[in-house]
């Protein structure tokens, strides 16, 4: 009998995608929450929902007695490095995990950060970059999924726009968002093969100007607001306006933006039902 998957993140925008798709592949999943009735799958046949907190460490150890394979799908702004320390602790506490899958970011390894204005501004890149190293240095079997920005990402970045006068771009940054379903199915792939270690990464199918993204998904909701480019300063931007968050060789997402703002308009995605996995082209 295969042991259960320990998903973290689960209830997160990449968490819901990655439940249905393991429950599709015949295995049980051990899902990791904060709290009980977080208002997700914890009734689902398959689903063992199991309470703890990445960010004190507490029910880690009871979260993976008796586990072998865990994705670490948690993500945060601050605190990401952390989170992945706590978890490789009880993982070697615990001493059966055979597979530890972590998702990181485009240009953790290639976005500089020699101060605060780097860290204040881009600091996310520098959180997953030291989560990689915890994931690859605890002598645990590991695999290691590199991705551009979500599309959600982008869309949660305009909705926070949304509140202020105008909306700010930052200027000459370029993106190549990635369905969160694209990365979801590799990850799956990838949770069910043997662990491969650095995995090459996986980006969205278009390159787009930032202010460009942003004019698109104001359209696409029916607001107006006047895009406002905004230098950031710092090395780290620096890197990023040259495209060190940009995977152009790796453009290997099929669901496009186009389509993201489609299914934007008709309300029509929904985490895990057959619409949301249709695909919507490629560039």
């Amino acid at each position: 009998m295969e042991l259960p998957i320990l998903l973290t993140g689960g209830t997160g925008t990449l968490g819901r995608e990655l439940l249905p798709r393991l429950l599709g592949a015949g295995r049980t999943v051990r899902v990791l929450s904060r709290t009980a009735g977080a208002g997700w799958a914890g009734g689902s046949t398959g689903v063992e929902p199991v309470i703890g907190d990445l960010s004190t460490g507490e029910g880690l150890d009871a979260a993976v007695a008796g586990i072998e394979t865990v994705i670490h799908a948690a993500g945060s702004a601050k605190g990401d490095a952390a989170k992945a320390a706590r978890m490789v602790d009880a993982l070697q506490r615990a001493g059966t995990a055979r597979h530890l899958l972590y998702i990181s970011v485009v240009g953790a390894d290639t976005t500089p950060f020699e101060g605060r204005i780097d860290r204040a501004t881009l600091g996310y890149f520098e959180e997953k970059r030291q989560g990689e190293l915890a994931v690859s240095g605890a002598g645990i079997p590991w695999t290691i999924l590199r991705a551009t920005q979500f599309h959600d990402f982008i869309a949660a970045f305009a909705d926070t726009g949304m509140k202020l006068p105008v909306m700010p771009s930052f200027a000459v940054f370029r993106y190549q968002p990635v369905d969160v379903r694209d990365v979801a199915e590799r990850l799956v792939e990838l949770a069910l093969g043997k662990p491969a270690g650095m995995v090459p990464a996986i980006g969205g199918p278009e390159v787009f100007p930032m202010e460009e993204l942003l004019k698109g998904y104001l359209r696409a909701v029916g607001r107006r607001r006047l895009v406002l480019p905004v230098h950031i300063p710092g090395k780290a931007a620096k890197a990023q306006r040259n495209g060190a968050n940009l995977a152009c060789d790796r453009a290997v997402g099929v669901r496009t933006w186009a389509g993201f703002l489609a299914e934007k308009r008709a309300g029509a995605r929904e985490p895990g039902s057959a619409g949301a996995r249709g695909r919507t082209g490629t560039a």
